[in-house]
């Protein structure tokens, strides 16, 4: 009979699974080197091999997760949007939207987030893998809003028939305007006067707003 292993005796709580944990930190190692190379690129293509070496990691992790570069930086663009503007959901619309237009007001406004969406936005115009990235992130993006839009639609607080593509155009076209142009500011004052306007501007005759 052969001895027992006493290291093989221990209950699973007595024994640390750091697996997991390590999994989570590499992930989100990958997904913050993939946006700091994406703001720091200038222009130079990113690649999977510089991902990995930025987060510490080997090539193979990254693919274990994602299929291509362009699918490990979507997902580090919609990740970080997600935590900056996670779309509140008070039940008062013109709330939600003061908060949400002023949320990614200075989400994207911060270091790392305002210089990958430039150089994003400036190579997508040659590179048509990152036209592609740009078109998939603006549209998870306009996707958030127009689902906040609808829940206020059928609360009453928009009319029927307001046209909520539009009033999504009408938020973003004020953002890129005036974050690629610099032409004016970007702020909370600046947010709440375009979340009453759309409001007023959409609510049926009788809507609480």
């Amino acid at each position: 009979m052969s001895e027992t292993n006493p290291r093989a005796e221990q209950s699973p709580s007595a024994r640390p699974h750091t697996g997991r944990r390590r999994n989570e930190a590499a992930h989100r190692a990958i997904l913050d080197a993939a946006l700091l190379l994406l703001a720091e690129s200038d222009g130079t293509p990113v690649t999977v091999d510089a991902i990995a070496r930025t987060a510490g990691v080997g090539k193979q992790t990254v693919y274990r997760w994602w299929p291509s570069k362009g699918a490990v930086l979507l997902d580090a663009l919609t990740d970080r949007a997600d935590q900056d503007v996670p779309g509140p959901d008070t039940g008062a619309l013109r709330t939600d939207l003061r908060a949400f237009i002023a949320d990614t007001f200075d989400a994207a406004q911060r270091g790392t987030t305002a210089s990958a969406l430039r150089t994003l936005t400036r190579e997508a115009a040659r590179d048509p893998h990152l036209a592609e990235l740009m078109q998939s992130f603006t549209a998870t993006r306009r996707t958030e809003l127009r689902e906040l839009l609808s829940r206020g639609r059928e609360r009453g607080e928009l009319a029927g028939d307001a046209d909520l593509d539009l009033i999504v155009d009408q938020v973003y076209g004020v953002f890129w305007y005036r974050f690629l142009l610099g032409h004016g500011p970007l702020d909370g004052a600046v947010a709440e006067r375009l979340a009453d306007s759309l409001v007023a501007g959409n609510a049926t005759g009788n809507a609480k707003v």
